[in-house]
């Protein structure tokens, strides 16, 4: 049995398909004049037509950010203490950019039981992410996603100029 026979191989991930997605943020931003992450957030809300609301909430342990849907808004829930809220941010951006499915805004939000803590946190439940393509894809755009749009939007504003950077790459697609 060769290596690819042994594990399953995901062939639809695509640094192309990420690349276009920040391609559009950025596109939105700067019709936003949008050059700060919570600027750029609050221009994907408006090209949308959806409220994305972000808030601070303490979280379970591991847990940095979360994306919630509701019918009428999405939510980004940010750890109180991140070590990088920007990252953070950006990656739950991914998701929604994406539309990746999600738990739920009520499974989420429900207490967790210590045993419930340590079934999530168990080697089981992991391996269960883990066997989930869908969810292994998504966590992969949004984390992808992250770390293209976080370093655009730092050269973009290392330069000095933001929006009119922003136009400049732009036009150079």
């Amino acid at each position: 049995m060769t290596m690819s026979q042994s594990r399953p191989q995901n062939s639809s991930r695509s640094y192309r398909r990420v690349a276009a997605a920040v391609d559009a943020v950025c596109a939105v931003a700067a019709d936003f004049d949008a050059t700060t992450l919570d600027e750029v957030v609050a221009a994907v809300s408006a090209e949308r037509m959806r409220d994305i609301e972000i808030a601070d909430a303490d979280l379970g342990p591991g847990v940095c950010g979360q994306r919630r849907f509701y019918p009428d808004r999405d939510v980004i829930v940010l750890a109180t203490a991140l070590p990088s809220r920007e990252h953070t941010l950006a990656h739950e951006l991914g998701h929604i950019v994406f539309e990746h499915q999600g738990a739920p805004a009520v499974e989420v939000t429900l207490e967790a039981s210590d045993d419930l803590i340590a079934y999530m946190l168990s080697q089981r439940a992991h391996q269960q992410i883990v066997d989930d393509g869908a969810d292994e894809m998504a966590e992969w755009e949004a984390e992808t996603f992250a770390a293209m749009l976080m370093t655009r939007l730092r050269v973009f504003n290392s330069r000095g100029a933001g929006v009119s950077a922003l136009r400049f790459d732009e036009a150079l697609g």
